[in-house]
């Protein structure tokens, strides 16, 4: 899907309608500084591929390696950047182009240009967070939690949104979430959540927010789709001088890699791969969502295997939280976790119970 990649900078003099006939010879112009201006500065590598080849599989293979954030191109989330001038004047000045290209594309420019109501008014319609507060907690009682953050920056102690998903003993899940104003200047993930500072503007503090979950979640087993969402947390508190809660963490990668062994090195046991092999319909990247799906993981885990796993027997199946060294980095799909995954084992109690190889909510 190169195309998508290119669209990004479908932007400035670079912009093309390929669906106005009027401005094809200006567009066409505009095209071709675009294809020399990825060539130049995006490192990109442009291969050329046998129609007998399994092209959809090796360009899933190759989007299971790479970071989230370096893909969300391939999934239509991202308006068009701004015009990187300076990189753009580099890549004319090699090319050594005259006046007509040059008029060509600043034609091109301007009715770029004439098209920022609409970009403006996608940008603008970001979600509000309500004033000041937070949603009071759901009460319980409940089986398990699973947890999930979101971030402005690259710093964890960034949250801008936490959700909860809370399990009843039902196994009915009920969520919880809320913005938070991490109080940054630079937003490196909008693209990606379309969380923005416009949108926590009025929301509370990390600080505001703790308490709520500190009594939520005292002595409660708490999931997390990898080991990011505690290390956020922890990076949080300290950032704000706050002491570290003590919850129970567990983690839903490794459930999944007990549960689903196949998917190694076949998509991963990122929350993306488990979408499609479990059949599990969820919005990527909002806390809330996450959070469910992360439970959802765990629960469809029980079923499939007859087993429980926060069963006290079968303490082998959660993460030791106090290793250190247990620290992955959230944008990959497939998290490598540290120590063997154990396997499931069937719960000899419930014989007549059937395994499921997906699991639909």
């Amino acid at each position: 899907m190169s195309h998508y990649f290119s669209q990004m900078y479908n932007t400035g003099r670079m912009r093309r309608d390929r669906k106005d006939s009027l401005t094809k010879a200006d567009g066409d112009i505009a095209k071709r500084l675009r294809n020399e201006f990825v060539a130049d500065h995006c490192h990109a590598v442009w291969v050329t591929l046998p129609d007998t080849l399994d092209i959809a599989r090796l360009e899933a293979e190759i989007l299971s390696e790479a970071p989230d954030d370096a893909i969300a191109w391939n999934r239509r989330r991202m308006e068009p950047y701004e015009e990187p001038v300076k990189l753009v004047d580099a890549t004319i000045r090699r090319l050594g182009w005259g006046d007509q290209e040059l008029a060509a594309i600043e034609r091109q420019r301007k009715r770029f240009l004439a098209t920022g109501a609409v970009t403006l008014k996608k940008r603008v319609s970001e979600p509000r967070s309500n004033r000041g507060s937070c949603a009071p907690f759901p009460t319980g009682p409940f089986r398990f939690f699973a947890l999930d953050v979101e971030t402005a920056t690259h710093d964890r102690a960034s949250i801008c949104q936490i959700g909860v998903a809370c399990v009843r003993p039902n196994d009915t899940i009920e969520i919880w979430k809320t913005f938070i104003n991490p109080n940054v200047d630079h937003w490196a993930f909008t693209y990606l959540h379309g969380i923005s500072a416009r949108t926590v503007e009025s929301a509370p503090s990390f600080s505001e927010v703790l308490p709520v979950l500190w009594d939520a979640l005292h002595d409660a087993t708490v999931y997390q789709h990898s080991s990011f969402d505690r290390s956020a947390i922890i990076a949080a508190c300290e950032k704000s001088g706050l002491a570290i809660p003590k919850w129970d963490w567990h983690d839903s990668v490794r459930v999944a890699r007990s549960a689903w062994p196949e998917l190694q090195g076949n998509g991963g046991h990122g929350l993306a791969s488990l979408k499609r092999h479990l059949g599990l319909v969820f919005d990527h990247h909002d806390a809330g969502e996450d959070a469910r799906a992360a439970a959802e993981v765990v629960l469809c885990a029980e079923r499939a295997h007859s087993v429980r796993p926060l069963d006290p027997a079968r303490t082998d199946l959660t993460m030791n939280c106090d290793d250190a060294s247990f620290d992955a980095i959230r944008e990959r799909d497939d998290i490598q976790a540290v120590g063997a995954a154990h396997a499931f084992a069937p719960n000899l109690k419930e014989p007549d119970r059937p395994a499921y190889s997906s699991c639909q909510f």
